[in-house]
Formats: structure tokens, sequence, C-alpha cells
């Protein structure tokens, strides 16, 4: 805490490695516009680059499986997308056909409408089904909200829904939402943004408490991180020449 009483992030560990920086990117292929060659080649890409995760859209799951396979690449894909309009009974069967069909993670869409309704417990019972049932096949369950839906009292209560159902992570589009989100999770839930794709914003939101950072171009944060570790290289390579 600062001496204005405001909550500081805690100090994390400085990123390192290729892997602290990849692994924790996710690459976003959930946009209308794209079409199979797009996401093929786009997978493919995330294989060479070694990126923590792939987001497609359930259409594509199939294939995104077919290249991903084993990787260490996880596979996830959204329910309940892009409003969590859909009904409780839609968005379970949407889960569970995705974790049947390979998917490691479930992004699911918190519905807006219900949460602006303060229909609290209606969330928190879809919620916690679409948990047990991404446990049950050892798959992470994201709960995903867009900051400019809620107010700062609904993003808190959905921070200990997502406590109490045991959700691995809370997900918002806001890198201003880092700060409270942090607060309010701690340790018990991880935090993913996404945001523009530069190195600069990742190291931000990972300093500001972010575990996962999606992007539709994360290679482009990979290439300026793996510069710098180039750079670095070179860098302690010459430092015994000019020391001697």
């Amino acid at each position: 805490m600062d001496p204005n009483g405001n909550i500081q992030p805690e100090e994390r560990a400085p990123l390192i490695t290729y892997e602290d920086v990849a692994g924790r990117l996710e690459l976003s292929l959930t946009r209308p516009d794209l079409n199979e060659e797009d996401v093929d080649a786009a997978c493919r890409k995330a294989l060479v680059y070694n990126i923590g995760a792939v987001v497609v859209r359930p259409s594509d799951v199939d294939m995104a499986v077919r290249i991903l396979g084993g990787a260490r690449v996880a596979l996830a894909s959204v329910a309940g997308f892009p409003h969590g309009s859909s009904n409780t009974g839609t968005k379970l069967y949407e889960g569970r056909d995705l974790l049947r069909r390979g998917v490691k993670e479930v992004n699911l869409v918190v519905n807006y409408g219900k949460m602006l309704s303060r229909q609290f417990q209606h969330v928190e019972t879809e919620v916690l089904q679409m948990s047990e049932s991404c446990h049950q096949s050892e798959a992470l369950l994201k709960l995903v909200f867009e900051s400019a839906y809620l107010a700062e009292d609904l993003k808190n209560i959905l921070c200990k829904v997502a406590k109490r159902t045991e959700a691995d992570f809370v997900e918002t589009d806001s890198a201003a939402d880092l700060k409270q989100l942090t607060a309010l999770c701690k340790d018990l839930v991880k935090i993913k943004v996404s945001g523009p794709s530069t190195l600069e914003k990742f190291q931000e939101a990972y300093h500001a408490g972010s575990e996962r950072y999606g992007a539709t171009d994360p290679f482009a944060i990979a290439n300026e991180w793996k510069q710098i570790l180039a750079a670095r290289e070179a860098a302690a390579k010459q430092a015994p020449a000019v020391t001697g």
C-alpha cells in the first residue's frame, strides 16, 4: 500500500527467458472475417513461436485439434460468444461439446443482461456448472467480460463468483481493470487481459498482475522479445572482453 492508502500490485518475478513471454501469450482467432486457411496458418505459426494458447471459434476446433495435437500450445474456444446471451442449457452444451472435441480451455462469456439485471444467482449457477464440466475434463475455465458493459461493483461481484465457483481465470478487455481485479482475485483466480500487440503493453499488464495476454498478433510481441534477448546475449558475450 502506498502512502495515500492505495493498494499496489505485488512485485513480480522479472521476465528472463523467451518462454516467460511467449508462454503467457494467447492468439485470438475469433474474428468473423477469418477463413479456414487463415486459421490453419495462424495455428501452425503459433506452434513455431510456442505461444501459450490459441483461441478459435467453435467451428474451427476440429481443424485446430489436428494441427496442435498434443503440443504445448493449449487449444481454447468460446462458449456464449460474443455477449453471453444464450440460455444456460445451450451454453453448457456448447462448453461440454468443446471439451469432448479436445479443447483444453473454455472461455465462457458472462451473461451481461443477467448481470445488469442483478440476477447474480443465475450467473453463478451457470458458471459453477461450466466450471465442474471443465475440471472433470482437466481443462481450464476463463470467465470473460467486456469492461464497457459492467460497472465497478458488478466486476467485483464477478470476481467473487469466479472464486466461489473455482474458475481458473477472469478475463477482461481493459488493462484499466487490472488493479481492481488483482486486488480482488489475489492468488485464487488468475487474470487475463486482451490488448494491443506490443511488448510494452504486455509488460505493463504482466507487472500489473496479468498472467495471460490476449492479442490478435502475439507474434509481434514475441519478435520484440526475441530482439531484446538477442541484444542481451550479445552484450553478455562482449562484457568479458571489455572488463578484461
